[in-house]
């Protein structure tokens, strides 16, 4: 049975030392919930892949408490650093280069040279990477390729019984995962758009590449070509829905829908990102047909929003 633990100073203690003694936890953080282990513990990493059935092939972000704490793990140039500085704590992972003495269990970053790192934007989240006093690999607290968590609740409609506990810590504010941006090499390329966006970061250091080159290893999460997915079929850019099919509405609802859930009625770019994976959750019944998808913007928050709703949609 997984324990549910309070976001209090109890509730973290017990979390820390669960993830010290090898166990598995998830917690909350800005973006979605994670499930961590503690990342240079190859076995509890593995315990990540066997609790969620995720390929081995596709590495995990290690959260940290600080900027500092990440770049004695990984090696940080002149754009790694200019954007700590001005986005973390936040939605924004960074692929770098393992340092040579690296701690991190090579399983967590799918045995490349590189390593994903991010600081998160939530005081609970880091109270207990200082807790533990060790990378937390975190990846998105579900079982791999479905919806991502982002209630406590959520996380044990899939993972109860699987892991140790789940830190309580409410409803995530941002609700899309974070932005991946990979900094291994020369150029600075845009592995998944996220919680940070794309305009942010190049006012900071210039103009990203979109996507890895085909064939690339990945090195990064939430590559995977269907991902964030539904047990429903998912139909993008829906001008019309049929009356046995759920309607994620983004504005005025379209009409006819058997089920509606509205991410942002006034058309709040924030306001649907939060609501996303909560969304597809609540309309994933086994009644219907499907699930017809209203456009959103594509720029902003709303980059990300099509990046998991494409995912979603592909065919499994």
């Amino acid at each position: 049975m997984t324990e549910l633990l309070r976001d209090n100073e109890a509730g973290i203690v017990r979390a820390a030392q669960l993830l010290r003694d090898g166990a598995l936890v998830a917690f909350g953080t800005e973006t979605v919930y994670g499930l961590g282990a503690d990342a240079t513990n190859a076995a509890a990493v593995a315990g990540i892949f066997a609790a969620k059935g995720r390929p081995h092939f596709n590495p995990l972000i290690c959260h940290y408490d600080s900027a500092d704490a990440a770049f004695r793990d990984v090696v940080a140039d002149t754009r790694a650093r200019v954007l700590a500085a001005a986005l973390w704590p936040g939605p924004l992972t960074l692929v770098l280069a393992r340092r040579p003495l690296c701690p991190i269990a090579l399983l967590t970053g799918a045995g490349l040279d590189t390593q994903a790192v991010r600081v998160p934007a939530h005081d609970v989240a880091r109270a207990l990477m200082r807790a533990v006093g060790r990378p937390v690999a975190g990846p998105s607290a579900n079982v791999s390729g479905q919806v991502s968590p982002t209630t406590a609740r959520h996380v044990l409609d899939g993972l109860d019984g699987r892991i140790a506990a789940v830190l309580d810590s409410g409803p995530c504010s941002v609700g899309v995962e974070s932005t991946v941006l990979d900094l291994s090499g020369a150029e600075a390329v845009l592995l998944r758009p996220g919680g940070a966006t794309v305009e942010e970061i190049e006012a900071l250091i210039g103009p990203l590449v979109r996507g890895a080159a085909p064939g690339a290893a990945l090195r990064g999460p939430g590559m995977l070509a269907s991902h964030y997915a539904p047990t429903l079929p998912v139909r993008l850019n829906a001008t019309t829905v049929a009356g046995d099919e759920a309607l994620l509405a983004f504005g005025p609802p379209l009409p006819g829908a058997a089920a509606l859930f509205q991410l942002s009625e006034t058309g709040d770019i924030g306001q649907a990102a939060a609501r996303l994976f909560e969304g597809l959750r609540a309309l994933d019944r086994p009644s219907l047909r499907g699930i017809a998808v209203m456009p959103v913007p594509l720029s902003g928050l709303g980059l990300a929003i099509d990046d998991r709703l494409r995912r979603a949609a592909t065919p499994r």
